[in-house]
């Protein structure tokens, strides 16, 4: 008997893998799956799902293709790379639409069952790819999937042939997982508690398909070698993956107990925001309430209400929603009440791109309410950095007395990463103070009596017996919150809130750059545009290129000392997802010449689109 030669192994220090089918293939599960397996072997890791905005779009079109692009490697990694170097398309769709992203070189693994007469067709395939010469730069590795999943899963008892095909994603994640020296167990025990209980049946069809291909990839003898990526060398610490929804629900409701305050999240379903909802809503140990409101006008008012009886008070949404929201979340302003207001941005106008990322609601957090009505704006900048700009957001609303806007977008919120989980006791308290006593001349309670150094407003709890005061939307006299029309009197109001909201400015921290903190070029960004940002920054100063980046959290007041680095630089690049509004807001606030980098695809930006544009400035061009 012939031995069979051990498999050649290569080791990477990186790679990038995309999942992709129709939007009922499960590609989504495929890749979570993949990552948690990742997460476990400790590469680091860095995510972005990507799917259709329809419930069920056409099977088998264009608009209907759903992929999950995961990137792991030995080494810290900000994006979920540029360019897929294996991509595995469960039909042709999921080809057409996946091909421009490739390189050269790349590893394609296709499902051949999947390319018949009328699925070529539904992608505009005029002729089949795999018999034509249009993939000859690519590796392409073809497996009759669905074939060989039924010919594994066939014999389970309860299952008929719909079922036994919906376990095909399961196969190719088995391939995948033999070609990168994964191990099954991890997706083993995820099958056995998802559905153990329910559906033993499904337990046994997903494990024989995980199986078979990975023993498919084992003796098939169709691949040239396998792939090994060492874990990563990650500061000590105990960590978990965690999605930007996850962390913000995390950091949610460690700001209500570092308050000492019961949690209240009042919100509608949109897309992307719904998740922030989902995973707050199991949370009732916690003192969490969740409540679905019938509309986003309501979630908005419900909000307010618990906000002024004293609760961590939190509403999420995404454009379409503050829309609706705008005249009740100006309600609060008015009011004077501290609460949030998520904002996870899409793409728009109107409905727009409900699935894709945009940054393009920075005018509306902004501006987007009538009067003079100025906020306190945060914007998270990673996956996990969604759980410190939650606690962040509510902490400045305490101290301000007013609602805080926390940007995220679709991309944060989808997108995971390694988190290190911090030590609950080095995160500082979030001093609240209830008055108890009356703080006006004859035992009268001014509610609107202001801090001398912040300005705020005492936040007394309804019912405090000798605090009964009156507020309302209508305009006030100051302390006393009397209705008054006097002109004087708007004009000390309007002043007052817009200071309270200015002197944040000098409790904030200072902007960091990364890089030189003079040069020839400094790159600006703010959200989830960070990590192109960066990486594209650092592979420069690798070639030794004078450029910098600062990455601006607080957008509403901007960090004190903002505009002295803006002036240290020969060019300011701002990079965003939208047409130029933070652009716009540094050149209305600082007077500074600035150049603009922008994306509206629904795509986040490439590091090679960033690097492009360095190189153009810094050419002269």
């Amino acid at each position: 008997m012939t031995e069979q030669k051990a498999m050649p192994v290569k080791e990477l220090e990186d790679v990038v893998i995309r999942f992709a089918g129709d939007s009922g293939d499960g590609m989504q599960l495929t890749g979570s799956q993949f990552t948690n397996t990742a997460a476990i072997v400790g590469n680091d890791i860095s995510t972005f799902p990507d799917y259709p905005a329809e419930i069920r779009a056409p099977a088998g079109t264009l608009g209907g293709v759903s992929g999950f692009q995961v990137h792991l490697a030995e080494h810290d990694i900000w994006t979920p790379g540029d360019s897929p170097d294996v991509l595995v398309a469960m039909n042709p769709a999921a080809l057409k639409v996946s091909l421009p992203d490739l390189e050269k070189g790349a590893i394609i693994i296709v499902n051949t069952d999947a390319f018949t007469p009328g699925n070529l067709k539904k992608a505009g395939y005029e002729s089949n790819p795999l018999e034509d010469d249009s993939l000859k730069d690519f590796q392409v590795i073809k497996v009759p999937i669905t074939t060989l999943n039924r010919n594994a899963v066939e014999g389970v008892e309860g299952m008929n042939k719909k079922d036994i095909d919906r376990s095909k994603n399961f196969f190719a994640l088995g391939l995948v997982y033999w070609m990168f020296d994964r191990p099954l167990e991890p997706s083993i025990e995820w099958v056995k508690k998802k559905f153990g209980k329910r559906n033993p049946a499904a337990v046994e069809a997903n494990i024989k398909a995980l199986q078979a291909g990975y023993f498919y990839g084992e003796t098939a003898e169709i691949f040239q070698m396998r792939f090994r990526i060492k874990p990563a060398s990650l500061p000590p610490g105990t960590y978990r993956k965690v999605s930007g929804s996850e962390a913000a629900a995390m950091g949610l409701v460690t700001a209500a107990r570092k308050a000492g305050k019961l949690l209240f999240y009042g919100a509608y379903p949109i897309t992307p925001a719904s998740d922030i909802l989902h995973n707050l809503a199991p949370l009732r140990n916690f003192d969490v309430i969740t409540f679905q409101a019938e509309d986003e006008i309501a979630a908005m008012g419900a909000t307010v209400g618990a906000a002024f009886a004293g609760a961590c008070a939190v509403t999420g949404t995404s454009g379409p929603g503050v829309a609706l929201k705008s005249e009740a979340l100006n309600l609060a302003v008015m009011l004077e009440v501290p609460l949030v207001i998520v904002n996870v941005q899409r793409g728009g106008p109107s409905t727009g791109l409900p699935t894709k990322v945009e940054q393009s609601d920075l005018y509306q957090i902004m501006f987007g309410r009538n009067g003079e009505s100025p906020m306190p704006v945060v914007a998270a900048s990673s996956p996990s950095d969604c759980f410190d700009t939650a606690i962040e957001a509510y902490r400045l609303a305490v101290r301000s007395m007013a609602p805080v806007a926390m940007m995220m977008d679709g991309y944060l919120a989808n997108s995971s990463e390694p988190w290190n989980i911090p030590d609950a006791d080095d995160i500082e308290p979030i001093v609240v103070e209830h008055p108890t006593e009356p703080n006006g001349p004859n035992g009268k309670f001014l509610p609107y009596k202001r801090d001398p150094i912040t300005m705020a407003r005492p936040w007394a709890i309804p019912g405090t017996p000798g605090l009964e005061h009156r507020v309302g939307g209508l305009d006030k006299a100051p302390e006393t919150g009397n209705v008054s029309y006097a002109p004087e009197h708007h004009q000390q109001m309007v002043n007052e809130r817009a200071a309270k909201v200015a002197r944040l400015a000098d409790i904030i921290p200072e902007q960091e750059v990364f890089g030189p903190k003079e040069g020839e070029l400094l790159v600006v960004g703010w959200g989830g545009t960070y990590g192109a940002i960066h990486a594209a920054v650092a592979q420069a100063q690798a070639k030794g290129q004078s450029v910098a980046h600062a990455h601006i959290r607080y957008l509403n007041p901007f960090p004190r000392n903002l505009g002295y680095i803006l002036q240290n630089y020969d060019k300011i690049l701002v990079a965003e997802l939208n047409m130029g509004q933070l652009a716009t807001l540094l050149r209305d606030r600082y007077l500074v010449d600035v150049l603009t980098l922008n994306k509206v695809q629904g795509r986040p930006f490439k590091i090679s689109e960033v690097s492009a544009k360095i190189d153009e400035l810094l050419a002269g061009e």
